[in-house]
């Protein structure tokens, strides 16, 4: 998958500590980060919105304590 599929988060701040998204179609959104580029996170843009209001509201806060 070449660069310009990719799309820096606008919430990644500068150097390398950033967010790339993909959506190669309708069904799929691929995450990665700029220091493991080789390493790509594949799921549903619905899983995906699921997830991030989950964080939105704190259910995620606790996740490995125990």
């Amino acid at each position: 998958m070449s660069t310009r599929d990719w799309q820096k988060s606008s919430y990644s701040a500068q150097g390398n500590a950033c967010l790339y998204v993909s959506a190669p179609d309708n069904a799929t959104v691929r995450l990665r980060e700029s220091d493991e580029p080789d390493t790509i996170l594949t799921t549903t843009p619905t899983a995906l919105s699921a997830f991030i209001r989950s964080a939105k509201a704190g259910r995620l806060d606790r996740l490995g304590e125990g």
